[in-house]
């Protein structure tokens, strides 16, 4: 744990210290934006909606072009950037009273949010080489949910006040944290060898290689992302697919509160654990092979869960969300490993501002389905969505089984071996 929210390495530990920051503020902001654009701004619940519809089509875009810029300017270049650009939009939400006002700056905070991530992203695929690649982005994925915990719980105070000046304070708590979330970012410039690991890969003669191809031409990689990203709606199933289905149970809503515990404990404890060996780009197949079997079974669970009484339905509740923690953290771990090592690592900004964009387009795509599905048919939907997870765990398995890594070649320093952007 130490090493996971204090790493030793300069580059892993100003990502931590960012991440940290920009985690807080996102717990705040999923805790209080909704009230605050319908009770403060004024705007009306299906405006809301349709301009997070419309942003997250700027996420997507932000997301791939974040990547392709990060192979031209520096990875570590366009993801302060877009953090601050992302926290200067926090602060234009204050000022946003009209429908297109709401709409623009929305735009904006998805699409340099979605940036952002594909930039950090493409800095690890950079900076970092096999294991080490899917043990940061592990230990980052626990600073995440720790935080984004911590963030939930300080806002609930301007819940529990509930007037237009807490919810305005709690606005701007989120863009000052993001912009803070800044300052150990643009430090990175200063790391030795960053600014040169970013815009460049060299062969084993010391020699600038060409630019890469675009991963788009990459049928294999195009199909990782596809599977994976599948695999990724079940972070809508636990966002608005699980807190509606509750509704629909003998359990006590309370029970949505107790879930999300049980995740982020889960995640923290057993996220970097599950990670290990999955640069091994055949086994981070069957990591998400085996992550899918066990969503799978968190959806018959949670169809299950509402045929019982009161006590019935709470056991088989956490049943179901013990089996999608461990999916989830097996379905990154996996994920993180297929992105990472099929990508070219001449195009690693593209490469991974694809991988990105794949999960923007699961977190558009992810609310309609569910809804349409296990909400709208109960069990026959969550079976179903079961269906769907299965399928793309046995495909992402499938596309990886006789593959190898695309990995770059060690660079050396003084007659050392560098690896993970120090001497080995």
């Amino acid at each position: 744990m130490i090493e996971t929210f204090w790493p030793r390495e300069r580059v892993a530990r100003s990502l931590t210290l960012s991440t940290m920051a920009f985690a807080l503020s996102s717990g705040v902001f999923y805790t209080v934006s909704t009230l605050y654009f319908t009770r403060v701004v004024g705007l009306a619940p299906t405006t809301v909606g349709l301009g997070l519809g419309i942003a997250g089509g700027a996420g997507v875009l932000g997301a791939y072009g974040a990547g392709r810029l990060a192979d031209r300017v520096g990875a570590h270049r366009v993801q302060w950037v877009a953090t601050a650009l992302n926290g200067l939009a926090m602060l234009a939400y204050t000022a946003a009273h009209s429908t297109a006002a709401f709409v623009a700056v929305a735009c904006l905070a998805v699409g340099m949010r979605s940036a952002s991530g594909s930039a950090k992203q493409a800095m690890l695929a950079r900076w970092y080489v096999g294991p080490d690649r899917v043990a940061v982005r592990a230990r980052l994925r626990v600073v995440t949910n720790v935080c984004i915990g911590l963030g939930t719980v300080a806002a609930g105070a301007a819940l529990l006040v509930d007037t237009a000046a807490a919810y305005q304070a709690a606005m701007l708590a989120v863009a000052v944290l993001l912009l803070a979330a800044v300052l150990p970012l643009a430090r990175l410039g200063r790391v030795p060898g960053v600014a040169t690991r970013m815009l460049e890969h060299r062969s084993d003669d010391g020699a600038a290689r060409s630019r890469g191809p675009s991963p788009l031409r990459d049928r294999t990689y195009v199909a990782s992302v596809a599977l994976n990203s599948v695999l990724a709606m079940h972070f809508g199933l636990q966002t608005v697919g699980v807190p509606l289905w509750i509704a629909t149970t003998d359990a006590p809503t309370v029970m949505v509160s107790v879930l999300l515990v049980l995740n982020t404990v889960v995640v923290a404890l057993l996220q970097v654990r599950a990670s290990r060996g999955t640069d091994d780009v055949r086994r981070a197949g069957l990591t998400v092979r085996r992550a899918s079997w066990l969503l799978a079974g968190a959806c018959l669970a949670y169809a299950l869960a509402g045929y019982g009484d009161l006590a019935t339905a709470c056991v088989l509740l956490v049943v179901a969300a013990l089996a999608h923690s461990l999916g989830e953290i097996l379905g990154e771990a996996g994920g993180w490993g297929m992105a990472f090592e099929l990508a070219d690592p001449r195009s690693a900004g593209a490469y991974q501002g694809l991988s990105q964009t794949g999960y923007a387009v699961a977190s558009m795509v992810a609310p309609p389905l569910v809804t349409a599905t296990a909400i709208a048919h109960g069990t026959v939907g969550w079976v179903a969505l079961g269906v769907v997870f299965l399928a793309a765990g046995a495909g992402a398995a499938a596309l990886v089984r006789n593959r190898t890594a695309v990995r770059p070649a060690p660079e050396t320093v003084g007659g050392e071996t560098e690896v993970s952007g120090q001497p080995a």
